[in-house]
């Protein structure tokens, strides 16, 4: 099939992905994780490809960064552990036979194998956009659990959310993540517990993209 320039729109009406995020949310529902449906792919598509926007990378490369953030979390469907290398081999298959530019692929795959803690960092500007967009998803109605005194500390968190925003300070190159947190349901430092990886991986992503991350929890600077 001869290369494209294939689109996010194509990616977001494309059936085998749309099927693929929701069996994927549908395993970690019956395992208990926060939601991974396609309002959180498409939340993070769009916060990944707004950013390389606004700092004024070609929208090419923003376009790229927002299909790598629909298409991220599609390993779910398989299993929860390592999903970000069968989601990047998966990927690779769905747009080689989409019809789309190998390096184009390579890179949106890439993206998707390096966005988990666990095993990957950012490697290049889409990476990096991708993973500051899907670390920074903080939102209370992530949170499929139903019953709250079964809630993990993951649950907490996110349930105690009530508000998250990043933002460009070009003025100091910052990244900047502010969050506002009910303190009676997850204290700050409960945050930062679980989320002191992911936030070292932004601080990292946004280096790559010439900026440092910070921080900002209830008013308070903790990185």
């Amino acid at each position: 099939m001869k290369d494209t320039a294939i689109t996010y729109e194509q990616i977001r009406k494309n059936k085998e992905i749309q099927l693929l995020i929701q069996k994927g949310n549908a395993v970690l529902l019956e395992l208990g994780y926060t939601e991974h449906s396609a309002k959180h792919a498409a939340k993070v598509a769009d916060t990944a490809g707004n950013l390389l926007d606004e700092l004024g990378y070609p929208r090419r490369t923003a376009e790229l960064s927002r299909i790598a953030g629909y298409m991220h979390d599609i390993g779910n469907s398989i299993n929860r552990h390592d999903h970000a290398h069968t989601g990047a081999i998966l990927a690779y298959s769905i747009l080689k036979d989409m019809g789309m530019d190998l390096e184009e692929a390579l890179t949106v795959v890439t993206a998707i194998g390096h966005h988990d803690e666990k095993t990957g960092t950012a490697i290049d500007v889409v990476s990096a956009a991708l993973i500051l967009a899907d670390k920074t998803d903080v939102r209370r109605n992530r949170v499929q659990n139903p019953i709250p005194a079964n809630f993990d500390i993951h649950d907490r968190v996110n349930y105690a959310a009530l508000s998250s925003k990043l933002e460009v300070k070009a003025d100091k190159k910052v990244i900047q993540m502010t969050l506002e947190l009910d303190d009676a349901i997850c204290t700050v430092m409960d945050y930062f517990e679980i989320f002191l990886q992911r936030m070292l991986m932004c601080r990292r992503a946004a280096e790559v993209l010439g900026y440092k991350f910070k921080l900002t929890a209830n008013g308070n600077k903790l990185c």
